[in-house]
């Protein structure tokens, strides 16, 4: 009995070991890909501040507010990142704390799309509204970036001319919130995996020029079953 109970612990060990090797890998994968990818933004951002700086009263105006909107959406996209690593850290360390209040869910709706509405680049956010009075007990700045990054997500990963649509319905008890496109969807033996952290879904597809981290769908996850919510594909 006691050799089973020291194999038994034995394997645990193993078991553990095994985890934290696979989390200390992830780990450093992902400052590696941090190091490799933030570079490209603050290049562009340092570049086009630089001309801006050097050259700007010769230039055009068209000019002079390309080079704004470039640094612009350059550092949302910095922004939403940092975001994101700062949530993934809470979920990690226990620390996602919900500060739940009653919300009007077309108005948390409404807050996100106007969140995200200037990264759309050319294509078309539709909100489809309903006629009941959809409230929820949420946390709404956490439920507002699980919106943010699904209406990212779809914008990067269909052409310019798709529509992306968000809804709520009551479906019983409880709100169902929905961000659709008319993109080419995922494929079956990825779907599983999309809410997993670092997975990215058909590296080889063209999508904006920033690469994902693979955080935000595993984020929207750890958000949405907090309370007491289910996502899915």
């Amino acid at each position: 009995m006691r050799a089973a109970l020291e194999s038994d612990q034995a394997a645990r060990e193993r078991e553990e070991a095994a985890v934290l090797a696979k989390n200390e890998q992830l780990r450093a994968n992902l400052l590696r890909s941090l190091g490799h990818d933030l570079r490209t933004p603050l290049t562009a951002i340092s570049g086009s501040a630089a001309v801006l700086r050097e050259s700007g009263d010769q230039l055009p105006p068209a000019k002079r507010r390309e080079l704004a909107d470039a640094i612009y959406d350059d550092s949302l996209w910095l922004i939403d990142t940092v975001e994101n690593l700062l949530a993934i850290t809470r979920v990690e360390d226990g620390d996602l704390h919900l500060n739940l209040t009653t919300e009007l869910m077309d108005e948390v709706i409404a807050g996100a799309v106007a969140h995200v509405a200037r990264e759309a680049h050319g294509h078309h956010l539709v909100v489809e509204h309903t006629d009941d009075i959809l409230l929820a007990r949420i946390d709404v700045h956490l439920i507002m970036q699980v919106l943010t990054n699904l209406i990212v997500n779809a914008f990067k990963y269909t052409p310019e001319g798709s529509t992306v649509t968000v809804g709520a319905r009551r479906d019983g008890a409880f709100v169902v919130v929905e961000v659709a496109d008319d993109g080419p969807g995922v494929a079956d033996c990825d779907k599983p995996h999309v809410f997993d952290r670092f997975f990215i879904a058909d590296r080889n597809r063209p999508v904006d020029s920033h690469r994902s981290f693979g955080l935000g769908l595993s984020l929207c996850r750890a958000i949405v079953e907090a309370h007491g919510g289910i996502i899915e594909v």
